[in-house]
C-alpha cells in the first residue's frame, strides 16, 4: 500500500466534509453571537479544535464499527485495509492531542469543553450507540454543541441557544435516516437501533414529527421576529422545500439509494442553515 493511500485512508476516516462543516459552524456561531468579544485568533483555534474533536470521534467511530462496516460499508478505509487498526488509533490519539493543544489558547472553558466532547465521542462509539435513540440523542446534542460553543468563546452563549436547537433536530433526524440505512448489517451483529426494534413505519413517524417541529419553530421565530427577514427567505427558498420533499421521498421509498440520498439532502441543508444563521446577524 503506497502513501498516498495511506493519507487518503486516514482523510477518509475524519470525514473531511463533516470536520469543516464543524469548522465552519463554530466560527459562524461565533460571529453570530459576538458582541465585544471576538478574537479572531482565538475563534480560529477553537474552531480548529472542535473540527479536530470532530475527526478524532469520527476515527473512533470507523475502529469500533469495524465488523459492522464490512457488512453496510466495505469501501471504508479500515474494512478495504487500506489503513491498519494500530494506524487508526494512532490517528486518533494524535488529532484527539492535537484538538486539546489548539483548545488551550481558546481559553479554560473550551479546553473543558473539547476534552469532555473527546470523552463523550469516545463512550459513543463503545457504548451509547448501542442503546435505541441513545446514541442518535447524543450525536444531535453534540452537533447543537457546536453553535453554543461557539457562543462561549465570545461570551454570549444565549444568542447560540437557537441555532444549537434547529442544529439538534436535524441532525437528530439524519442520525434516525442513517440507522435506517445500515438496519441489515446492524440486524446481523446484534446491534439494536429503533428502526430495527421499532419498524421503519415508527422510524418514519418519528422523522416526520421532528420535520413538523422544525417547520413550528422556524415559523414561531418568524412571528416573534427573533431573527431578520433574511433567515426565513434562505430557509423558505432551500431547507423547507428540502425537508417536504424528504417526507414525500420517504414515504414513497425506503431503499438504502434513497435513504443516503436523504442523508446527503440533510447535510446540505446544515449548510443552508449556517448560511440563514450567518444572514441573520
Amino acid at each position: 500500500m503506497n502513501f498516498s493511500n495511506k493519507i487518503s485512508g486516514f482523510i477518509k476516516i475524519s470525514r473531511p466534509l463533516n470536520c469543516l462543516i464543524t469548522f465552519i459552524s463554530i466560527i459562524i456561531a461565533a460571529i453570530v453571537c459576538a458582541t465585544a468579544n471576538f478574537i479572531l485568533l482565538k475563534v480560529i483555534s477553537a474552531a480548529i479544535a472542535g473540527a479536530l474533536t470532530a475527526a478524532g470521534g469520527n476515527a473512533i467511530n470507523d475502529i469500533f464499527d469495524l465488523e459492522i462496516d464490512k457488512i453496510n460499508s466495505s469501501k471504508r478505509p479500515l474494512p478495504a485495509k487500506v489503513i491498519s487498526v494500530k494506524e487508526a488509533i494512532i490517528f486518533y490519539i494524535s488529532i484527539n492531542l492535537s484538538a486539546i493543544f489548539f483548545s488551550f489558547y481558546a481559553g479554560f472553558a473550551s479546553f473543558i469543553i473539547v476534552l469532555g466532547t473527546q470523552i463523550i465521542l469516545f463512550f459513543y462509539s463503545f457504548r451509547l450507540k448501542h442503546i435505541v435513540l441513545g446514541g442518535n440523542i447524543t450525536v444531535a446534542i453534540l452537533t447543537g454543541m457546536t453553535f453554543f460553543y461557539g457562543g462561549i468563546i465570545v461570551s454570549n452563549r444565549q444568542f447560540s441557544l437557537i441555532p444549537a436547537g434547529f442544529a439538534f433536530l436535524l441532525n437528530l433526524i439524519r442520525e434516525i435516516i442513517k440507522d435506517m440505512e445500515d438496519v441489515e448489517g446492524d440486524s446481523k451483529l446484534g446491534v439494536i437501533t429503533f428502526p430495527q426494534k421499532f419498524g421503519f413505519k415508527a422510524a418514519k413517524g418519528i422523522i416526520i414529527l421532528l420535520i413538523l417541529i422544525f417547520f413550528a419553530a422556524v415559523f414561531s421565530l418568524y412571528f416573534i421576529r427573533i431573527y431578520k427577514i433574511e433567515f426565513f427567505i434562505i430557509l423558505l427558498i432551500t431547507v423547507i422545500p428540502s425537508l417536504l420533499y424528504i417526507i414525500k421521498s420517504l414515504i414513497e421509498d425506503d431503499s438504502v439509494q434513497n435513504l443516503k440520498k436523504i442523508s446527503l439532502i440533510l447535510k446540505i441543508n446544515m449548510i443552508f442553515g449556517l448560511a440563514a444563521i450567518y444572514f441573520a446577524k
